[in-house]
């Protein structure tokens, strides 16, 4: 099971937005350079996201995106699954029907541990965990900077 390049921007962009808004909307252009993904592909993703609610979008010359909740109300899941779908190693994890060995399947057992396993900790994680972790590595950059200009 791999995440595609679909959920992994959108995350990407939606932690980005929860490090930058500040109660103003963010134009897609900037997200689209912190990040280096293409202002059309964002856009697309952003769609989709708003279609969820997830996001606002907000019209005009100060236009752009907003979260629609709070970043601690937002898991990592409520993204991923909306750009995705259902996380899951196997189909037959997500269909019951999928298969017509399902019963007899010892290995079954194994894909909905996985499943539950991965579910878990995308659920347990917020987007304001992730907003946190982004803001930490940027002032330990900072600090490592500032270290390099002092020994010089």
């Amino acid at each position: 099971m791999r995440v595609s390049t679909k959920g992994r921007y959108g995350l990407r962009a939606m932690v980005d937005l929860a490090e930058h808004e500040e109660g103003k909307a963010i134009p897609i252009r900037e997200i689209s350079e912190r990040q280096n993904i293409s202002e059309q592909y964002l856009e697309q993703l952003f769609a989709t996201l708003r279609k969820a609610k997830l996001v606002k979008s907000v019209r005009g010359a100060h236009g752009g995106y907003m979260l629609n909740h709070e970043p601690e109300d937002i898991s990592v899941a409520d993204i991923i699954t909306t750009l995705e779908g259902p996380i899951a190693p196997v189909d037959c994890v997500i269909e019951d029907d999928f298969c017509n060995y399902i019963d007899k399947c010892v290995i079954h057992g194994l894909w909905s541990e996985l499943a539950d396993a991965i579910n878990g900790v995308i659920e347990n994680m917020t987007l304001a965990d992730l907003r946190d972790k982004a803001i930490e590595e940027k002032k330990r950059e900072e600090k490592t900077e500032k270290e390099k200009i002092e020994v010089k």
